[in-house]
C-alpha cells in the first residue's frame, strides 16, 4: 500500500514483478506521471479496443465532462479515452496517449514552461470539481499534461497487469528535455545503469521515467511521450490486439528487466507493453 511520501510508478528497470506496487490512496508527488489518456476519432471504438484487450470498465462521460470516459480496472481510475475534436473546421488531432504529471498549481507552473522554452498547447482549465488541467509541449516538442489534482487524484492502480506502469520520453534532443524537465517540473535526469543510451528521470531520488533518443527509431518519428501497460504476456497480448484490428509495431523481445512490444492501435494510436521478468526463488 502507498504512502502520501512513496511517488506510486516506479521503474520496471530492473524490479521484479513483485516488488511493483499497485494502489495508489494518496495524491502523487509533483513531477511523477499520474495519469493518462488517449484522444481518439471515434471513442466508442478505442473503448471497445482497450477494454478487449486490459480488461477495462469503461463507456463515454457525461455531456458536461464532453463524454470523457474514465476507465477502470477491477473498479479503479486506470486511464482516459474521449473523443478527438477539429479546431476550427480542421482535420481531427490524431490518436494519441498523453502522460500527465501532477503539479501542486498548473498555472505557476505554465509560466515556468514559457520561461524555460515549452509551449502551453491549452491553458489551465478545471474539470469541474476534480482537478485542474493543461496541455504543454517541451523544447523538442514532445506533448505532456499537467494535472492540479482536487477530488481526483489521477489513476488510482498502476503496475498492476492492465495498467499504466512507465512512461517514455523519446527526443531529438535528450540534453535540452533533461534541463527542460529539471527546470520546469523538478524531474532529474542521470544515466540509467545497464542501459546504454537510456537515462532515468526521478522526483526526489526515486525514478518514475524514462529517457531516450531518437536514434533507435524510425527516421522522421517526432519527440513524444509512450505509454507502458503492464501485461502478464507480452506475445499473447501483441497477438491479441493484432486480431481486433491493431498491429505490432515492434514484435515482443526481452530486454534487461522483462518482455516488451510496440503496438498502435486500430486508430493509430501507440503504446508499449511490458512484462517484468519474476524475482527468482531462493
Amino acid at each position: 500500500m502507498l504512502t502520501a511520501a512513496t511517488p506510486p510508478l516506479l521503474v520496471p528497470f530492473p524490479q521484479p514483478m513483485e516488488t511493483l506496487m499497485s494502489d495508489v490512496n494518496s495524491p502523487y508527488r509533483p513531477g511523477t506521471p499520474c495519469w493518462v489518456d488517449l484522444v481518439a476519432p471515434d471513442q466508442q471504438a478505442a473503448l471497445d479496443f482497450y477494454c478487449g484487450l486490459f480488461g477495462w470498465q469503461g463507456e463515454a462521460g457525461a455531456p458536461e465532462t464532453g463524454g470523457y470516459a474514465v476507465c477502470t480496472l477491477n473498479g479503479k481510475p486506470v486511464a482516459g479515452i474521449t473523443t478527438a475534436i477539429s479546431s476550427d473546421g480542421g482535420s481531427a488531432p490524431r490518436t494519441v496517449w498523453t502522460t500527465y504529471f501532477a503539479v501542486s498549481d498548473v498555472d505557476a507552473s505554465e509560466k515556468v514552461i514559457a520561461d524555460n522554452g515549452g509551449t502551453v498547447i491549452t491553458p489551465g482549465m478545471d474539470v469541474r470539481t476534480l482537478g485542474r488541467m493543461s496541455l504543454a509541449t517541451d523544447p523538442t516538442g514532445a506533448a505532456f499534461g499537467q494535472w492540479q489534482a482536487r477530488d481526483f487524484i489521477g489513476a488510482q492502480v498502476v503496475n498492476e497487469p492492465g495498467a499504466f506502469i512507465w512512461s517514455e520520453l523519446n527526443t531529438s534532443d535528450p540534453d535540452a528535455a533533461a534541463r527542460f524537465y529539471t527546470s520546469a517540473l523538478g524531474i532529474t535526469s542521470a544515466p540509467m545503469e545497464g542501459e546504454e543510451g537510456y537515462s532515468a528521470l526521478a522526483v526526489e531520488g526515486r525514478v518514475v521515467a524514462g529517457m531516450q533518443g531518437l536514434d533507435k527509431l524510425p527516421e522522421g518519428t517526432p519527440s513524444h511521450w509512450l505509454t507502458y501497460f503492464a501485461v502478464d504476456d507480452a506475445d499473447a497480448t501483441a497477438e491479441a490486439a493484432t486480431r481486433t484490428g491493431g498491429r505490432v509495431l515492434k514484435p515482443p523481445f526481452d530486454m534487461s528487466t522483462g518482455r516488451m512490444a510496440v503496438v498502435q492501435d486500430p486508430q493509430g494510436g501507440k503504446f508499449a507493453v511490458i512484462t517484468p521478468f519474476r524475482a527468482e526463488a531462493g
